[in-house]
């Protein structure tokens, strides 16, 4: 069965407390975490601004400010598992940005053109930074 359906890759820059602070434009999903994050210049900006970045499996070999879990090993060492529980707090706050924007219904089952797709973006970030009454 040919799914006629493809999903998106947005690239979030947060605060430390979850608050997003940038929103890359959509590319297409095929499109690997790691390239999408170079092409978008954020790997550069925190090694030139020497930013420390928590991140997933997918951005392993990113750079050296850029710190990832180590990869599962059958029998891994306590010290592996408290980096892994620790890494894994430290990402929660950037997990909550991405989460805010998925949150939006336009954005739960979006799938349209990449450019539609990051026009709606923009405009979910407008609202979520906008400091509106009520």
């Amino acid at each position: 069965m040919k799914h006629k359906k493809h999903g998106m890759n947005v690239q979030v820059v947060a605060r430390p407390d979850g608050t997003p602070l940038w929103f890359s434009r959509a590319t297409p999903g095929r499109t690997h975490d790691l390239t999408a994050a170079r092409a978008h210049g954020i790997v550069q900006a925190c090694l030139t601004r020497q930013i420390l970045v928590p991140a997933d499996r997918a951005y392993q070999g990113a750079g050296a400010t850029v710190r990832t879990p180590y990869y599962h090993h059958r029998h891994q060492p306590e010290h592996y598992q408290q980096f892994h529980r620790d890494h894994a707090r430290l990402r929660a706050p950037g997990e909550r940005a991405f989460a805010q924007l998925k949150s939006w219904r336009p954005l739960r089952r979006a799938r349209c053109s990449t450019r539609r797709i990051s026009i709606i973006v923009r405009a979910v970030h407008t609202l979520l930074t906008c400091s509106c009454p009520g």
